[in-house]
């Protein structure tokens, strides 16, 4: 049986899909009902499993009852794509913040599986255990990777 997480990010993903906008306006009160939850479970969602990381972008409306954008980052070209990405990956990026950028790139097919698995073994904490900053050199090795790789 799916969490409760997992239901909701995948009906949130469908309504995605559905869309020709490629984004949703939902309200996280009426969400919550329909799937039983409190609304803090619909935040929990939001922000762990539809991150600028993971390609979407997340805007929040007052008013009229309130409600929620979720939108699917497109990109026009592999410049921009490029650009996006690198400002998501700053200065310093943690393990986990890499992986989920390269989760999106796997999801959207921008890298293969193989590409995945070798850019997650030259990322991880055991490859720069003798490194001082590791969040900084993971940060740029990954965008010299990503340069490499999506162009």
């Amino acid at each position: 049986m799916a969490r409760i997480s997992d239901t909701i990010e995948n009906f949130i993903k469908e309504l995605l899909n559905e869309e020709r906008e490629r984004q949703v306006l939902i309200q996280r009160n009426e969400l919550a009902d329909k799937f039983s939850c409190a609304p803090s479970q619909i935040n929990y969602v939001l922000t762990t499993r539809f991150t600028y990381e993971k390609g979407y972008i997340i805007e929040s409306r007052r008013g009229g009852g309130g409600y929620i954008v979720i939108r699917k980052i497109t990109y026009d070209d592999k410049a921009e794509r490029l650009n996006v990405i690198n400002n998501s990956i700053g200065e310093s990026i943690t393990y986990g913040n890499a992986l989920s950028i390269l989760d999106h790139l796997k999801d959207t097919k921008s890298i293969t599986n193989n590409e995945y698995e070798i850019i997650k073994i030259s990322l991880n904490d055991r490859t720069l255990a003798s490194v001082e900053d590791k969040n900084k050199l993971r940060a740029d090795m990954l965008k010299g990777i990503l340069a490499v790789v999506l162009s």
